[in-house]
């Protein structure tokens, strides 16, 4: 059974940085894509970033130049740095595995 715990989240100020982490367990990580999602209240869930098996990546065109998606498959993590945040980026944000699982999130405020 897969798990995945994200961990990172909190409040920051318009304009400062965040690196959010999504550690996995389970085999054969570095065969699935990963991605980041964020639901903000009363909206839908998003993609934000995705990193394929091999390392393609894909944004979102409101985070593109400001987010940066990776992973480290030795350590069965996905990471997603974000700079230059901005207010409309609070959201809970959550990592997925492949099509199926899901973490439980974590909350980022962007706020002053």
């Amino acid at each position: 059974q897969v798990q995945l715990v994200e961990s990172g989240g909190g409040l920051v100020q318009p304009g400062g940085s965040l690196r959010l982490s999504c550690a996995a367990s389970g085999s054969f990580f570095m065969a699935y894509a990963m991605g980041w999602y964020r639901q903000a209240p009363g909206k839908q869930r998003e993609m934000v970033a995705t990193i394929s098996a091999g390392g393609s990546t894909n944004y979102a065109d409101s985070v593109k130049g400001r987010f940066t998606i990776s992973r480290d498959n030795a350590k069965k993590t996905v990471y997603l740095q974000m700079n230059s945040l901005k207010c409309e980026d609070t959201a809970v944000y959550y990592c997925k595995q492949g099509q199926s699982f899901w973490g439980q999130g974590t909350q980022v405020t962007v706020s002053s």
